[in-house]
C-alpha cells in the first residue's frame, strides 16, 4: 500500500515555517483529505495519497505555502466536485487561481508525432498567468508517472509517451533536472519496454566496475583535498538516468564503453573560488580527457544551469566525469526556476539568461528578440512571468499558423539541444545538428542575411557543418551575400527557415519590380 504523507511531513519541509504558512497548509491538507475521502486510486490506495505526495514534493522544492496548498487541493474541483466558490471562501483567490490553472491543464494530451495545438496553448496560457501552475502540474505528473504500474495497460503507454515527449522536455527547459530525470525514468519502461530492458542489461554489466572506479576516485579525492587544507566540501555520486543513457547509447551506436558519465562524482563547495581551486587539484591528481572540460559557471546553460564538468583518466584504463559546483548552484541544478520562487537572494551568482529564454525564438521578430538572450539578464526572485510569455499564450492563429506552431515546437522545443558560443562568449541555445546558418539567425537576421562564411573554433567550415556543444562560432559577412534556397534546406530551426523564406520572397518581389520598370523603358 502506498504511503500517505502526513501533514507533519509536509510542514517539516516548509521553509519558512511561520505560523501563517503552517496554518494554511494544515487547512488545505484537512480539506483535501475530506474531499477525497471516498475515492481510491487504480492501486486500491486512498486517492488522497496523490495530492498529499504532490504537496510534499512542492514543499521539498522550497515552494511557498500557497503553492503547496494548491498542490494539495489541485484535484478538488475536477475529481471531488468541490465548487470554486467554496474553495475561494475556505482559502483565498490566489489558491483558487492556482487550482483552476492546474485543472485547465488536465486535458493536455499527446497526439502521436504532433502535439495538439490548443492543449499546448493552454499550457502556455496558464504559465503566463502564474508559472507556479506549471510547477504544480509537473509535480502532479511526476507522482502519476511513478505509479504507472497500477494504470490499465491501454492507458499506460499513452501516458508514458506523453510524459516523455511533453512534460519531461518542459521540466528540462525550466532547469528542473531532478523532475526531468524522474519523469523520464518512470515512463521509459512503459513507453519503450524492449529498449528499456536492453539498456538495463548493459548498465548491469558495467555497474560493479563503475561503482569501484567511483569509490576509489572519491577516496583519493578526499585525501587530495585534505592535503590542500580544504575542509568545507561534500561529495556525492550522480547516476545518469536510464532514459538519458538510452538516448546517448543511440547516438553512440549502443557502445556503452563510449559513455563516460554513467556515474559521476559530484563535489559541492561553499564558494565560486573553491570550484576553480578544486578543478586545479583534480587535474593535478588525474589527467583530463582532451575536449571534455566544460565550464558552465563562466558560460551557464540557457536554462540557468551552472557547474564545472571535467572527465579524467582514472589510471585503471577508464575515465570518470567529475562535477564541481557550489551549494546554491546545486540547488538550482535540481529545481531550476522553482528555486527562484522562494524569495531567497543567492549571493555571488553570475549574470545569466532566465530559465524561459528559449521561448523567445517562437515570438514574432525572434531574431532581434534573441539578442536579449545573450544579454544575460539577471533573474529575479519573483513570480512575475515575462511579458513575452504572455504574448506567446495570447497569439492568434489560423489553421496554417497552427500547423507552423506545431512544427516549431516539434523541431525547436522538444528536441535535444547544443550550446554554442559567440566570439564575445555569449551562449546560444540551438537544436541538435543545428548549423552556422541557424546560429546566425539566432544572433540577428541582418547579420545572417549577409553571411558569406563561418569559422568554428577558429577554422573555416561550410555552412552545412553541424555544431557541437562548446563550439565557438564566428559569422563572416559580405555586403553582396544573400540567402539561398539551399540555406533553407540546410537550416534546422524554424526561425532560420522563416527568415530565409521572408528574404527570398522579398528578393523575388524586388526582382519582379525591377523587370516591370525595365519594360516601361
Amino acid at each position: 500500500m502506498e504511503h500517505i504523507r502526513t501533514c507533519e511531513e509536509i510542514i517539516s519541509a516548509l521553509d519558512p515555517k511561520d505560523a501563517a504558512s503552517r496554518e494554511l497548509v494544515s487547512r488545505a491538507y484537512e480539506f483535501a483529505q475530506n474531499a477525497h475521502a471516498t475515492q481510491t486510486r487504480y492501486s486500491g490506495a486512498p486517492y488522497f495519497v496523490h495530492p498529499a505526495e504532490v504537496g510534499y514534493r512542492l514543499a521539498h522544492m522550497g515552494m511557498d505555502a500557497h503553492t503547496i496548498a494548491a498542490g494539495l487541493l489541485h484535484d478538488c474541483l475536477e475529481d471531488a466536485g468541490v465548487a470554486s466558490a467554496i474553495l475561494e471562501a475556505q482559502f483565498d483567490r490566489e489558491v483558487l487561481s492556482l487550482v483552476r490553472g492546474v485543472t485547465k491543464l488536465g486535458a493536455l494530451r499527446y497526439r502521436g508525432l504532433e502535439r495538439h495545438t490548443e492543449s499546448l496553448r493552454r499550457l502556455f496560457a496558464a504559465t503566463a498567468q502564474d508559472i507556479r501552475v506549471l510547477i504544480i502540474k509537473l509535480t502532479d505528473r511526476l507522482h502519476n508517472a511513478k505509479t504507472l504500474e497500477f494504470v490499465p495497460a491501454d492507458k499506460r503507454a499513452r501516458i508514458a509517451h506523453e510524459t516523455l515527449e511533453i512534460y519531461a522536455p518542459i521540466a528540462d527547459r525550466l532547469g528542473m533536472s531532478v523532475v526531468k530525470t524522474a519523469l523520464e525514468d518512470a515512463s521509459f519502461p512503459y513507453a519503450y519496454p524492449k529498449e528499456f530492458e536492453r539498456t538495463k542489461e548493459l548498465l548491469k554489466e558495467r555497474k560493479r566496475e563503475n561503482e569501484r572506479r567511483l569509490e576509489k576516485a572519491e577516496k583519493d579525492l578526499k585525501r587530495v583535498l585534505a592535503e590542500a587544507q580544504m575542509r568545507e566540501f561534500r561529495t556525492e555520486a550522480r547516476v545518469k538516468g536510464t532514459y538519458s543513457t538510452f538516448r546517448k547509447l543511440q547516438r553512440k551506436q549502443w557502445d556503452i564503453t563510449a559513455i563516460h558519465d554513467i556515474m559521476a562524482l559530484r563535489i559541492i563547495v561553499p564558494t565560486l573560488a573553491d570550484c576553480y581551486a578544486v578543478l586545479g587539484l583534480v587535474h593535478k591528481q588525474w589527467r583530463p580527457v582532451p575536449g571534455k572540460i566544460k565550464d558552465y559557471i563562466a558560460f551557464p546553460k540557457p536554462n540557468g544551469y551552472q557547474s564545472i564538468h571535467t572527465t579524467v583518466y582514472t589510471g585503471d584504463g577508464g575515465a570518470l566525469e567529475i562535477q564541481i559546483r557550489t551549494e546554491a548552484m546545486h540547488r538550482e541544478s535540481l529545481y531550476g526556476i522553482a528555486s527562484h520562487l522562494t524569495y531567497k537572494e543567492v549571493q555571488g551568482r553570475k549574470k545569466r539568461g532566465g530559465g524561459l529564454d528559449w521561448i523567445r525564438q517562437f515570438l514574432p521578430g525572434g531574431g532581434s528578440a534573441q539578442r536579449e538572450v545573450s544579454a544575460h539578464v539577471k533573474p529575479r526572485a519573483s513570480r512575475t512571468v515575462p511579458e513575452w510569455v504572455k504574448e506567446l499564450a495570447s497569439a492568434d492563429t489560423d489553421t496554417e499558423e497552427s500547423e507552423e506552431y506545431l512544427e516549431n515546437l516539434r523541431t525547436d522545443f522538444f528536441s535535444h539541444r547544443v550550446f554554442v558560443f559567440t566570439p564575445k562568449g555569449d551562449v546560444i541555445d540551438l537544436p541538435l545538428a543545428a548549423t552556422p546558418i541557424d546560429f546566425a539567425y539566432a544572433i540577428h537576421t541582418e547579420i545572417a542575411n549577409k553571411m558569406a562564411g563561418a569559422r568554428v573554433n577558429g577554422k573555416m567550415v561550410s555552412l552545412e557543418t553541424p555544431l557541437h556543444n562548446g563550439d565557438m562560432v564566428e559569422i563572416i559577412t559580405k555586403a553582396s551575400a544573400k540567402p539561398s534556397r539551399k540555406w533553407h534546406d540546410v537550416a534546422k530551426t524554424t526561425l532560420a527557415k522563416k527568415m530565409i523564406r521572408a528574404a527570398l520572397s522579398a528578393r523575388k518581389q524586388e526582382d519582379a519590380g525591377v523587370r516591370k520598370t525595365q519594360k516601361k523603358f
